[in-house]
């Protein structure tokens, strides 16, 4: 028999569910010892690559409490955003741009941000004296790991989360608070022998089952990544200017994943299928207007332009050479490398 007050945690779950979020589950503000080892590994073998951000902030990461003493309990939540159509079909359209599923509606961070606010305000008010943060991806926060042990999922051998009811298709975010809650326990790995996730990388970023090498990664490349990216890796990455879906779309649980209903997630019209030519000549004004409130905006033109150029060097189009060569004298430095290489490799 419970002793003491209500367990708050269906009471939660339930305005949670209420506010649009499709998963939630609690875990202590701690993550296991095996979990701070991998981040040490991957740090110290330098498969974080230039996001110098990580290993700066290593503790704050590794220990929640060291971003915040007060913290008691993880509450991690997720949202659904399972695609309705094949999310690698654009692959075989080379005169065409390949975005990330999650690129291709609203924001995620405002839209998980702002409903994790929603949630904070109203527990803030119906736990009197309780204190919480809420944190969406940009914060040093192992959201995968906390996800994992609150039950949302496990940790696939492709690193990323994945959920026996939404295959990959979560994003996350955490309220952090003092509030002392039951922890649900942590979901078991169901990978099993599939390794369909590593076998896909087109650019074989994974060294190992559940490690991950962002230097090799496109997401890291095409979003992560300042300056030129490595001449040996852009035959490899195709026509793939934002982001990498392939080694998420293989998982076999994604079987068992419902297409979203979230009009925020919607594919934009405008970001479907664009065209490599039309991208390329994007300047800096006409590129935020396309990609205001989208997360794409965030890399800025020069690094956009640079992954079209990739994507325009691999098209095989003889049509798109002119295009490239339009570029070869552009301000930025890494654009006008870019282009070059994009039109040796093109028919004359």
């Amino acid at each position: 028999m419970r002793v003491g007050p209500p367990d708050p945690r269906p009471e939660i779950r339930a305005k949670a569910l209420s506010l649009g979020f499709d998963a939630i589950g609690f875990a202590r503000a701690h993550l296991p010892d095996q979990t701070r080892e991998r981040l040490a590994q991957f740090l110290a073998d330098g498969h974080h690559g230039g996001m110098a951000w990580m290993d700066a902030r290593a503790d704050q990461r590794a220990h929640p409490r060291a971003l915040w003493p007060e913290a008691v309990s993880v509450i991690s939540l997720g949202l659904n955003y399972a695609p309705g159509t094949d999310p690698l079909a654009t692959l075989a359209q080379r005169d065409r741009a390949t975005i990330s599923i999650y690129a291709q509606g609203r924001d995620y961070h405002d839209v998980v941000k702002g409903r994790l606010k929603q949630l904070g305000q109203w527990m803030a008010h119906r736990f009197k004296g309780t204190d919480l943060k809420v944190f969406v991806d940009t914060a040093p926060v192992m959201e995968k790991p906390l996800a994992q042990s609150a039950g949302l999922g496990w940790q696939g051998k492709h690193t990323n989360l994945v959920s026996r009811r939404h295959g990959s298709w979560l994003f996350l975010g955490e309220v952090m608070t003092t509030l002392d809650l039951e922890p649900d326990g942590p979901e078991t790995d169901h990978c099993g022998s599939c390794d369909a996730c590593l076998r896909i990388c087109p650019t074989d970023a994974f060294p190992a089952p559940y490690r991950l090498d962002a230097r090799r990664c496109i997401s890291y490349l095409t979003i992560e990544h300042h300056g030129p990216i490595p001449e040996d890796l852009r035959p490899l990455m195709g026509n793939r200017i934002y982001g990498c879906d392939d080694c998420l779309a293989v998982c076999p649980w994604n079987k068992f994943a419902q297409a979203h209903a979230e009009p925020a997630f919607a594919p934009r019209e405008t970001l479907t299928a664009l065209k490599l030519a039309e991208l390329a000549m994007l300047d800096d004004p006409g590129f935020r207007a396309l990609f205001s409130g989208s997360p794409i905006k965030r890399i800025g033109r020069n690094r956009f332009v640079r992954n079209v150029l990739v994507a325009i060097g691999n098209s095989g189009e003889h049509a798109l050479r002119p295009v490239a060569q339009g570029l070869c004298d552009d301000p930025d430095p890494v654009v006008a490398d870019c282009a070059r290489w994009a039109v040796a490799q093109l028919p004359t």
